[in-house]
């Protein structure tokens, strides 16, 4: 039966991201904690849709995902086309995730109009997700409700307080933990020129 071949592979995604709040993320140093592949890391070619493309009519791969705000509000990867994107990957219980909440809204605030900053909650329920909005003042960006995990398995995500970083042609250019958001500004900075 499928649920029962899909429930181990959950909870060991859970127990991960259980694991991964608990640690620092970072070395002795304070440094972030990531993969910064400079372009290396391409996405997929993409292919022609109708809604949100941009004006050569593609939305790149990682741009290929729908969900639910945590408003109960439809959402489509495709909206984001064109700029820079900062996916934010939080769960509501996560203390790591909390520190991340001010330096994230200071930077969809800054770069607001020429990038994008969701937040994609998961590992919890709607009521715990929209609890952690009000209580980390992250409302003024849209925060997806991921609890299937589908926008998590889509990028690869296996611990929460991860941002991944694309440039505006959906390529994935940072992945990793930045300590209490230290970093991001800059990050994108670097991509809206």
């Amino acid at each position: 039966m499928r649920v029962r071949s899909f429930l181990p592979a959950v909870l060991t995604a859970g127990m991960l991201a259980l694991a991964g709040c608990g640690s620092d993320g970072g070395d002795a140093s304070g440094s972030d904690a990531g993969t910064d592949s400079s372009g290396a890391n391409t996405a997929p070619a993409a292919t022609p849709t109708s809604a949100g493309s941009d004006s050569s009519g593609t939305v790149p791969e990682a741009l290929r995902f729908t969900g639910m705000t945590i408003e109960g509000k439809p959402f489509d990867g495709a909206t984001l086309v064109g700029k820079p994107t900062v996916l934010w990957f939080w769960a509501p219980w996560c203390p790591k995730c909390k520190a991340q909440g001010p330096e994230t809204a200071k930077v969809a605030a800054q770069f607001e109009g020429r990038a994008n900053v969701v937040g994609v909650a998961g590992l919890d329920k709607p009521a715990a997700m929209k609890d952690f909005v009000a209580s980390a003042k992250v409302g003024a960006f849209p925060n997806l409700s991921d609890e299937g995990g589908d926008i998590w398995k889509k990028f690869e995500i296996t611990e929460q307080s991860t941002y991944v970083v694309l440039d505006k042609d959906g390529k994935t250019v940072f992945t990793g933990n930045l300590p209490a958001g230290k970093g991001l500004a800059d990050k994108v900075s670097k991509l809206v020129g």
